[in-house]
C-alpha cells in the first residue's frame, strides 16, 4: 500500500518498486491485496474477509452450493396419533407386537429436503429397518422397529398393509400401525402421543443375509451473489496545481489521494455491511447495476434475530440465546466474529453491578470467561467463551445512529469476499490514471473494485439487537 502514495523523481528503468511514481503516464495499479491495510480499525469487516475469506471468481453474478448435512438432522415431531377405535393406546403395544391397521402415526420435521428451516415438511428419511424413538406423553421415550419390508409410497394416504407415506402436498409423513413393532419396554395402555412430542431416528437393525436397504439423501441449495462495480473518482487538477506548493501539505494531489483511497475502502466497508441485493431476476438481465447484499440486511432477511437488553436479564436472554444460535444441526462452526457498536462494546465492559462482565465473572451459577485480548489484523478484541462456543467482539464504527445498538454475529466459514478475476484481469481494487480527456491542462485518476460478498448458510449468522 505504501507504493501508492509514494512519489519519486527517480529515473531509469532499473529503479526498485519502492520508488515508481504514482505519476507513471496511463498506467493501472492494482494493489487489492493491500487496501484493507489501511486504518484497519475504521473496517474491522472489509479487513477480516480481505484476510481470512477471499475467494476470486470469474463471473460478476456467482453461483454457490449450501450443503447442510444429514447427519446433523433426522429429528422430528409428532403431528398427529391415531390410535385404535377405542381412542387410546392399546395392549398392541406391547413387546414384539405391532400396532392394529387403522392406528398410525403422523410424522413431520421444522426443515426440508435442503436442511433449511421451514414450518413443516415430510420426513423423508423415515424409511424399513430403522428405528424410532418417539416420546410419549408420560415423559418416558418409546422405540418402534419399523417393517424391513415395509413400503413406501408418495400416495394421498397409506394403502397397504404396512406402508410409509410422505405426502409432499400435506408436508407430513404417514406410518401406519402395522409397519411398526414397539421394541425394548412396552407401551402402556393409554399411553398418548400428542402434536409435537419430539422423535429421533436411532439407527437401523437388520437381520442377517437381508437385501441392501432403499436409501435417502440431502440435497445442494442452489444460491448466487454479485459483483458490485464500486467507483471512486477525484476532481480534476490542473497542471498549475499539480506544480504548486501549498501550505501544511505541500503536495495537494497526494493529500486527495489518501483521502480518496479511504473513501474507496470505506465505500467497500458500507456496503459489505449494508447493502440491499438485488433480487434474483433482476440481477441477472433487466438490470444493469448489480449490487451486492451486505450482511446485515441479508442476516436481517434470512438469518436470525435475538433481542436483548442492557438489563441484567440480559444476560440471561443472552445466554438463551447462545444456546440456540450455536446449536450443531445449524452447522455453526463454534465461533463467530461478532461487529458490535461503540454502546454495546461499553455494555459488555462495564464493571458495575448488573453489568454483562460483573454477572459473566461474579456471582452467576452460570458464569462465562471475558478477556479482551490484541486482534490479528490491529483490532483489539472482546472475546466470550460460552459453554456453546465463542464470540469475538470487535468494535465496528458504523453502527451508529439506527445501528447503534446492532452487534452482528458472523460465522466467518460462511462468509467470503468475492473479486472478480478472470482471463487473466483482476478487477480487485485497482488505480487508473490519467482518465481525463486528451489534451487537458492536468490530471484526473479514479479508483475501481468490482466485488460482491457471499453469503451462505444464513442461519449460522444473527443480529443481536439490544434496548
Amino acid at each position: 500500500m505504501a507504493n501508492a502514495t509514494i512519489f519519486s523523481n527517480m529515473g531509469g528503468p532499473n529503479q526498485a518498486a519502492s520508488s515508481v511514481s504514482l505519476n507513471d503516464t496511463r498506467r493501472k495499479f492494482n494493489f487489492g491485496e493491500r487496501v484493507a491495510e489501511l486504518a484497519p480499525q475504521q473496517s474491522p469487516f472489509f479487513v477480516y474477509l480481505s484476510k481470512v475469506a477471499k475467494k476470486a471468481t470469474n463471473d460478476p453474478v456467482f453461483k454457490f452450493l449450501e450443503q447442510r448435512h444429514q447427519w446433523q438432522r433426522r429429528n422430528f415431531s409428532v403431528k398427529t396419533y391415531n390410535s385404535s377405535a377405542t381412542g387410546t393406546a392399546t395392549e398392541e403395544f406391547a413387546v414384539d407386537e405391532v400396532l392394529n391397521a387403522g392406528e398410525d402415526f403422523v410424522f413431520d420435521c421444522g426443515y426440508d429436503e435442503y436442511g433449511k428451516v421451514v414450518s413443516a415438511s415430510e420426513c423423508r428419511f423415515i424409511l424399513p429397518g430403522q428405528i424410532l424413538a418417539v416420546k410419549g406423553n408420560d415423559g418416558v421415550v418409546y422405540y418402534f422397529q419399523l417393517d424391513a419390508a415395509a413400503t413406501v409410497s408418495t400416495a394421498a394416504s397409506p394403502t397397504a398393509t404396512a406402508e410409509i407415506q410422505h405426502d409432499t402436498d400435506d408436508n407430513q409423513t404417514t406410518v401406519e400401525g402395522e409397519a411398526l413393532t414397539a421394541i425394548g419396554k412396552a407401551v402402556p395402555s393409554g399411553t398418548g402421543f400428542s402434536a409435537g412430542n419430539k422423535c429421533q431416528i436411532v439407527g437401523s437393525a437388520w437381520a442377517e443375509g437381508t437385501d441392501s436397504p432403499l436409501g435417502w439423501e440431502d440435497k445442494l441449495y442452489d444460491r448466487e451473489g454479485y459483483c458490485q462495480i464500486f467507483k471512486t473518482g477525484m476532481n480534476i487538477f490542473s497542471g498549475t496545481a499539480l506544480a504548486t506548493e501549498y501550505r501544511g501539505i505541500a503536495n495537494e494531489f497526494q493529500r486527495i489521494w489518501q483521502d480518496k483511497l479511504m473513501e474507496h475502502k470505506m465505500d467497500i466497508e458500507q456496503a459489505m455491511l449494508f447493502g440491499m441485493g438485488n433480487a434474483s431476476a433482476e440481477a441477472v438481465s433487466t438490470v444493469p447495476t448489480r449490487r451486492s447484499w451486505g450482511i446485515l440486511p441479508y442476516t436481517e432477511t434470512y438469518g436470525k434475530i435475538y433481542n436483548m437488553t442492557y438489563s441484567a436479564s440480559g444476560y440471561d436472554a443472552f445466554l438463551d440465546a447462545m444456546e440456540d444460535f450455536f446449536a450443531p444441526e445449524s452447522g455453526n462452526s463454534g465461533n463467530k466474529l461478532v461487529l458490535a457498536s461503540r454502546k454495546i462494546i461499553t455494555y459488555l465492559n462495564k464493571l458495575g453491578s448488573g453489568s454483562f462482565l460483573n454477572n459473566s465473572i461474579g456471582a452467576s451459577q452460570y458464569r462465562l470467561d471475558v478477556e479482551t485480548i490484541p486482534g490479528a489484523f490491529g483490532h483489539q478484541v472482546t472475546m466470550v467463551n460460552t459453554i456453546f462456543g465463542n464470540l469475538h467482539f470487535v468494535q465496528e464504527p458504523l453502527l451508529r445512529g439506527p445501528w447503534e445498538d446492532y452487534a452482528i454475529c458472523i460465522d466467518m466459514k460462511n462468509v467470503a469476499y468475492r473479486p472478480l478475476v478472470g482471463n487473466g484481469v483482476s478487477r480487485d481494487t485497482f488505480i487508473e490514471t490519467n482518465v481525463q480527456d486528451n489534451g487537458v491542462d492536468g490530471r484526473q485518476d479514479q479508483i475501481i473494485t468490482e466485488s460482491g460478498l457471499e453469503i451462505s448458510v444464513p442461519e449460522t449468522h444473527a443480529i443481536l439487537k439490544f434496548s
